[in-house]
Order: C-alpha cells, then structure tokens, then sequence
C-alpha cells in the first residue's frame, strides 16, 4: 500500500475450511503455549490439556478457564480432571465474554498477522499459523489485570440492582 492509500477489508471471503488455535497463556510471563488442530472436537482438546501437562512442571498447578463450549464439558474431559489433582477447571458464566486476557492475546494474533493473510488451504493456514506464533513478538511486560477486584465486585453489584425486578 502506497502513502494516501486507505486499507480496504471485504466482508466476501473464499472460506477454504478452517483451523482451531488452542492456546494457554501464562499470565505471569506473558507467553502462550498453542497448537493448530483441523478440529474443535474434545479429542483434539484432550491432545491439548495433554501437551500442557508434558510441557509444565509437575509441581504447578494448571487452572483451566474455559467457556461453556460442549467440547469443553465431554465426559472425557471431566475425567481427565478427576484424575489429574493439579488440573482445576473454572468456568466463565454463561453468555460471560471469555477471559479478557486471552482475547487480548488471540486479537494480537488476529491484528499482527491473520488478518491481512490470504490462505489458499487450511493446511496452509495451518502452516502460516505456527510460523507466526513461533515469531509473534512478546510483549515487554506480562499481562496485566487492571481491575481492583473492589472495581469489578462493585459493577456485579450495579449490575444486580439494574436487572432486580425486571425478571432476569
């Protein structure tokens, strides 16, 4: 693109299939450990939690927060959890938006690099995806909550006592 030239975004995309980007993101330092899968089915996000637990310490702890999403409730899955005394799963609230601090993560992504791609294939996708997540550029400093807790117990209370009587 040229000086004077304004960026042009089509809603008409040739959809050639899809990919599924798992990720978990250590807070602390700021990174993601991810995996591209063909499918967002409980098998490929048992291969995840899989790979999560290979990867960290024995002594950690893992606390798994994930939507309502079915893959994330399968049978196999509850299992997994049982067995395993340092996996906790929480769940967000129905129709809550996911945690704010992977969403940040994921549109990084999005903005960096996916969004002005063309993919001919979802292998491809697939391909370009691990590279820029092998070149995704850290930031300085982990991510940070900037929220008092106070903040945030103060809006639910709001909140409650906007829908209070009006039968939600």
């Amino acid at each position: 693109m040229g000086l004077g030239y304004v960026e042009g975004v089509t809603t008409i995309t040739d959809a050639h299939g899809t990919t599924t980007l798992f990720a978990a993101l250590d807070t602390a330092k700021g990174k993601a450990l991810t995996q591209c899968r063909p499918r967002p089915r409980h098998q490929e996000y048992l291969g995840f939690l899989r790979e999560i637990e290979r990867t960290l310490p024995e002594t950690l702890d893992v606390h798994i927060i994930v939507d309502n999403y079915a893959t994330h409730k399968h049978r196999e899955l509850k299992t997994l959890a049982a067995a395993r005394q340092r996996f906790h799963v929480h769940f967000t609230p129905t129709y809550a938006s996911w945690l704010n601090q992977v969403e940040i993560w994921f549109n990084r992504i999005t903005q960096q690099a996916i969004r002005r791609g063309t993919f001919r294939s979802v292998k491809e996708t697939g391909r370009e995806n691990r590279s820029i997540r092998a070149n995704f550029k850290q930031p300085r400093a982990a991510f940070v909550w900037t929220a008092t807790a106070d903040s945030i117990f103060a809006k639910v209370q709001r909140l409650c006592e906007r829908i209070s009587g009006t039968g939600h």
